[in-house]
């Protein structure tokens, strides 16, 4: 069988070899997940919140453990990996909280003596997942289709074995029955001959809109319901009215946090041109304060690009861009010695088919756009096959507000930066995704319905 390597990306050093699993072992996974099923969908819901519970107990005791792993396959400033741990705990206390509410019997009024309808686990859930927060993204999932009575399988990013066999060991180490959650160590196309077997009723993607398509393509023709987040061209929209040096703080955070590899990043900023060139100063400014280096550092605030390959598809992205007339305000580009490090560049007059404009750019690039009214801006933000999330940045709340009805994406935050939240729905429109994750909308997506009538 084959192995997946794991790799420090910040010296380009291996962290360790895991064999991929056999077909053998694939199919006893499955088979133990189906067998755990039958006994977790018929637990108490008090006892499944309860183990919710225990589960951000463990991650509490391990989150400094948790988030070094983290930092050593992905490269994120260990910083951001205790927030991420942080975060992973906070939805388990929110969804412990909440469940039983979320998943109460509803009753209607109809013809008969009494009816109204249940919500049911589907089964076992394939979760194929990314490797840029690689616990946030497998437990934001992974913790409310669980806490509903359903099992998991996770299929994670080749890059992040440390990490996914973690998870695993978490759910473990809370005491969740045997077989609950399990991590399978799989390449793409095992998993995506998954999606077809009938053990399988529902799969959960993050990742790339064309691996996407290929899971929704299996799984609508297997007739299994899916969930996909697919990334996203995000605008980080500044009006003429907002408080600049607020902004261009917010921006350098919005743009290089996680290196930039977040699909929620604001991969483009658009600015009013009355205002523009004073951003633009400001902003620099901002990201001259960035202190690059050693994500093990706790002072360090951006460390290296995940892979050689995603400094390859950046620096690719940039040069074709400049290629097509964009101009250099901060150059900045790979970094020489050891690790994946790529270092801020800015970027404005910028064709509109530049890759940096039309392609999901996953790193420390920023490309400035500015535009004259708000119906330009709205046109702007919304020429991109993707809709995520967007940011809107002015003193007149009224006035952002109205943008938005216009504004196509999932997730919109006015004088903030966009970011999940356990309490409110998470996805994305157009090219984006299909469905929700997170909040009750997101718990019910891996619930069958089953409505009651007696008569």
């Amino acid at each position: 069988m084959g192995k997946i390597k794991s790799v420090n990306p910040a010296t380009g050093e291996l962290n360790g070899e895991f064999g991929l699993h056999s077909q053998q072992r694939i199919d006893e996974s499955i088979e133990r997940s189906i067998k755990a099923f039958d006994e977790w969908k018929n637990e108490p819901i008090v006892e499944r919140t309860f183990s919710i519970e225990c589960v951000g107990e463990a991650l509490k005791n391990k989150r400094q453990e948790l988030a070094e792993t983290i930092t050593k396959e992905m490269g994120k400033p260990i910083k951001e990996s205790l927030a991420e741990i942080d975060k992973c705990v906070w939805a388990c206390d929110y969804f412990a909280k909440n469940a039983e509410t979320f998943l109460a019997a509803e009753f209607v009024e109809t013809d008969a003596e009494t009816s109204g309808f249940v919500y049911e686990p589907v089964g076992t859930v394939l979760s194929i997942m990314p490797w840029n927060f690689p616990f946030w993204q497998a437990l934001r999932f992974g913790i409310p289709a669980l806490t509903g009575g359903n099992t998991v399988l996770l299929k994670h990013a080749s890059n992040v074995p440390m990490c996914a066999l973690e998870i695993e060991n978490i759910f473990k180490e809370a005491g969740l029955p045997d077989d609950v959650f399990q991590t399978l160590l799989i390449d793409g196309p095992t998993a995506s001959s998954l999606i077809s077997r009938d053990e399988i009723k529902a799969v959960s993607f993050t990742g790339s809109r064309n691996a996407g398509e290929k899971v929704a393509e299996a799984a609508g023709k297997n007739i299994k319901k899916f969930v996909l987040e697919l990334g996203g061209s995000d605008p980080f929209i500044v009006l003429e009215d907002a408080d600049i040096d607020k902004v261009a703080e917010a921006a350098v955070s919005a743009r290089f946090q996680n290196c930039g590899q977040s699909c929620i990043a604001a991969k483009r900023l658009l600015v009013d041109e009355q205002i523009a060139e004073y951003f633009a100063d400001q902003f620099i400014d901002k990201i001259f304060e960035l202190k690059i280096g050693d994500p093990m550092d706790p002072e360090t605030d951006m460390g290296p690009l995940s892979s050689k390959e995603q400094l390859d598809t950046l620096n690719r992205q940039v040069s074709r861009s400049l290629e097509m007339g964009a101009q250099v305000l901060m150059e900045g580009g790979p970094q020489e010695g050891k690790g994946y490090y790529y270092n801020p560049v800015v970027l404005n007059d910028i064709n509109k088919d530049a890759p940096v404009l039309r392609e999901e750019t996953f790193g420390p690039v920023a490309p400035i756009i500015t535009f004259k009214t708000d119906e330009e801006a709205i046109q702007l933000a919304n020429n991109t096959e993707f809709g995520l999330g967007t940011s809107i940045w002015s003193a007149e709340t009224e006035r952002a507000m109205r943008m938005t009805r216009h504004i196509e994406a999932g997730n919109i935050a006015i004088n903030n930066l966009v970011a999940s939240d356990p309490r409110l729905p998470f996805g994305g429109m157009k090219k984006s995704g299909v469905g929700r994750e997170l909040y009750r909308i997101g718990m019910l997506e891996f619930m069958n319905i089953k409505s009651m009538k007696v008569y």
